[in-house]
């Protein structure tokens, strides 16, 4: 079992940048495959980035693709997600989240996620 706790959220300039921060406790983060998903009010939650256990392999949404970034650091239990030239459309509550297994299929599903943090409101001003 694999607790999460999300960090970094705020509010931005149109522009701006912020870095996510999600923690995990548990001996088997370095097995888990790791993603932030999203969800705006009145909205779905969506897919917004993807990264292996290894750290190799990352997915992104084509809404996010070069402007956010997804890394991980095993040695700290931790997964990043640094978002530059962020936009209003950008804001939502942001999900870090993470499961067993070392690919990333079926990644945009939230039922293929075991693991669910909080969450962490990012608010972009125009």
């Amino acid at each position: 079992q694999v607790q999460l706790v999300e960090s970094g959220g705020g509010l931005v300039q149109a522009g701006g940048s912020l870095r996510l921060s999600c923690a995990a406790s548990g001996r088997s983060f370095g097995n888990c495959r790791m993603g932030w998903f999203r969800q705006a009010p009145g909205k779905e939650r969506e897919f917004v980035a993807g990264i292996t256990a290894n750290g190799v392999g990352r997915l992104y949404a084509d809404s996010v693709k070069g402007r956010f970034t997804i890394s991980r650091d095993n040695a700290r239990n931790t997964v990043y997600l640094q978002m530059n030239s962020l936009k209003p459309e950008d804001t939502a509550v942001y999900y870090c989240t993470g499961s067993p297994g070392y690919t990333l299929a079926g990644y945009s599903n939230t039922e293929r996620w075991d693991y669910w943090g909080q969450g962490t409101q990012v608010t972009v001003s125009s």
